[in-house]
């Protein structure tokens, strides 16, 4: 995930006449911009010189927020108490005012002709930053702010105490267990009662939450309603260059495209598990168990790899053991990752980022441990926040990480208003395209792989895991924003947030609770993007972009084999076209973006089906005579 912890959403290119000759940014070539003048209320037609001006302004003051929320943002994160809780709400409720007042101001310029093609950008993306529009009542706004704090420092502080769970914790006397000690007993375990128990126990966490998350959204609607919009969902869909109905149309016809992949892919595991644990609690013709699925909320589930291997110990990596043995601490395992980035001819991480970042759980205090990457106050200051562990999850969750620093590295020389991806989906997107670059031919080079290379069995092992982490995702990133979607347009109400959220699960992901749930229960509060107000879909569109991305740069990097045999690692054509993208920052549209990278303009699920083929064609003999879908 990536972290400008100022909202997250923001981005765009620059002509030196739009910025007076000066950059903001005080690394950049051109001089640093002088002092924005303070705000003056204008009279009689807005010109393009005026708007012009007001950019320049916007973006000074940007970065002096910056900098203060980010720094209050990372220390909340890396250190979780009220008084810190305090102080983030503080620094974001004046990022808020800032934002709400110059959206506002902006619209003075609409209908402005002669605008240049950046400050009509500009302007536009600074209609659709506010992730969390703030009331124009000060009272709220605070009110807002504290909430907003209050919820993710709940996450980031859940814990749950049962004696079934004893011994399970890394501290074996212990009987209260955190996120990640929880999230092992289900990835480890198959033991029906024991993963519930820990199912259970991390979706409480969300329950207190429930009338604070239903105040936070009656406040950012109200913000919305403030600045011209019908809510928050409104907003978050207008950030894409296209209408919010044809936003919801373009993820429709990419969750089609790809869905048939994943029912097989559900077939095939329910199968398996209904072996496990018998078919009086994994019908064969009905959903699955979200706590049997090896994750926390089912979202990917390579730890059900073992038992669906489609060819057991015919090479699949097991990086996970030779990290162990090799004896890899985090640090080790993040140079490994820089040394990916370096391969293509990017520049090495800057001192500060080891100096600066959080790489492991300290012993002495409460983090939120959800991986995150960090430009701070937009200076260039690059960081990760992530507990690591030696795993290879971690690794390629590194992997990721690292895309997005070196996205911002890229368009660091970008004003504070471009400074993003072209949408939210390419930042995370980035990342996951490096995460297919971790071949076993990558981590034979890297020293973590000793067998075969390269055999159609250990291949088709391969895309089964890959497909469990990337194909078993694509439903959960496609509902969690339609879950919100409907409770900011009203169409779900607060007495209905639980039912909506079950329904959501079943419709996409084919997944329902073994326990019966409640609307004394808020179980969208235990996924870490509702509490911290992340908007999701960007992960669901990165998902698509990854294949998309990956397809192009190979071409590029001259691979002519399968496609899910290619890496780029090594290949500085591959890397030189990538980076030719990430300098654009949000300056463009983002079809013109993709146009750099990919040569199309139009996002292609193509490009999953063709890499997961001969896993296609494996899966449809698996599931012959199988009832695949569920009602």
């Amino acid at each position: 995930m990536s972290r400008h912890a100022l909202f997250g959403c923001l981005a765009f290119t620059v002509a030196a006449s739009y910025f007076g000759g000066c950059r903001p940014n005080r690394d950049a070539e051109a001089p640093p911009c002088p002092p924005a003048p303070a705000s003056s209320a204008p009279t009689g037609p807005a010109t393009a010189a005026e708007a012009d001006a007001f950019l320049r302004e916007v973006n000074a003051e940007w970065l002096k927020l910056a900098d203060e929320a980010d720094r209050m943002s990372w220390v909340k994160a890396t250190h979780i108490t009220p008084d810190t809780e305090h102080l983030e709400a503080r620094a974001q409720e004046r990022v808020m005012e800032f934002l709400a007042r110059k959206i506002k101001e902006a619209r003075r310029f609409e209908g402005v002709k002669d605008l240049s093609p950046e400050t009509a950008r500009g302007l536009y993306l600074l209609r659709y930053s506010a992730g969390l529009p703030a009331p124009e009542d000060a009272a709220k706004r605070k009110e807002l702010a504290e909430l907003a704090a209050k919820l993710e420092g709940m996450y980031g502080r859940g814990k749950h105490c049962s004696p079934k769970l004893k011994g399970h914790g890394k501290d074996k006397t212990s009987e209260c267990l955190d996120l990640g000690e929880l999230s092992d007993v289900l990835a480890k375990s198959r033991d029906w009662e024991l993963t519930l128990e820990a199912w259970r126990g991390w979706h409480a966490v969300g329950a207190p939450m429930r009338p604070m998350y239903e105040r936070f959204v009656t406040l950012a609607n109200e913000g919305s309603k403030e600045l011209g919009f019908t809510d928050v969902g409104d907003i978050w869909k207008g950030r894409y260059d296209m209408t919010g109905a044809d936003f919801e149309k373009e993820m429709d016809r990419l969750w089609e495209e790809v869905k048939p992949l994943y029912v097989a892919l559900h077939c095939f595991a329910r199968s398996k598990l209904a072996k496990t644990y018998g078919e009086a609690k994994v019908p064969k013709k009905g959903t699955l168990p979200a706590h049997v699925l090896g994750n926390m909320w089912a979202q990917e589930w390579s730890n059900l790899y073992p038992m669906m291997e489609p060819h057991p110990g015919k090479g699949q990596p097991d990086t996970t053991a030779e990290l162990v043995a090799q004896k890899y601490d985090a640090v080790r395992m993040v140079k490994l990752g820089e040394a990916f980035f370096t391969s293509l001819g990017m520049d090495p991480l800057p001192q500060t980022f080891w100096e600066n970042s959080l790489f492991t759980k300290p012993r002495d205090r409460e983090v939120v441990c959800h991986a995150s990457a960090w430009d701070v106050g937009m200076t260039g200051d690059l960081r990760i926040k992530m507990c690591i562990q030696p795993t290879h999850e971690d690794l390629v969750t590194i992997h990721h990480e690292l895309g997005h620093d070196y996205y911002f590295h890229y368009y660091h020389s970008l004003p504070p208003l471009f400074q993003n991806g072209a949408n939210d989906g390419f930042h995370e997107g980035i990342g996951d395209t490096l995460a297919l670059s971790v071949t076993p031919g990558y981590l034979a080079k890297a020293g973590l792989w000793k067998g075969k290379t390269e055999s159609a069995e250990a291949e088709l092992n391969l895309l089964m895991y890959r497909a469990l982490e990337g194909i078993a995702f694509l439903p959960f990133g496609r509902l969690i924003d339609q879950w919100r979607y409907d409770v900011f347009a009203g169409r779900t109400q607060p007495s209905g947030y639980n039912a909506a959220w079950w329904a959501m699960r079943r419709k996409y992901q084919g997944v329902t609770a073994a326990v019966e749930r409640t609307e004394r229960d808020f179980d969208p509060g235990a996924k870490y993007h509702i509490p911290a107000n992340v908007p999701y879909t960007r992960y669901f569109i990165a998902r698509i972009l990854q294949y998309q991305f990956h397809r192009a740069l190979c071409k590029v990097a001259g691979h002519t084999g399968p496609l899910h045999t290619c890496s780029i690692h090594g290949s500085k054509a591959a890397g030189e076209k990538m980076i030719a993208m990430l300098r654009l920052g949000a300056s463009r549209p983002w079809p013109e973006a993709l146009q750099v990278m990919t040569g199309e303009s139009k996002m292609d699920a193509t490009a999953i089906i063709d890499y997961y083929k001969p896993l296609t064609e494996w899966l449809a003999k698996q599931n012959e005579g199988q009832s695949c879908g569920w009602e």
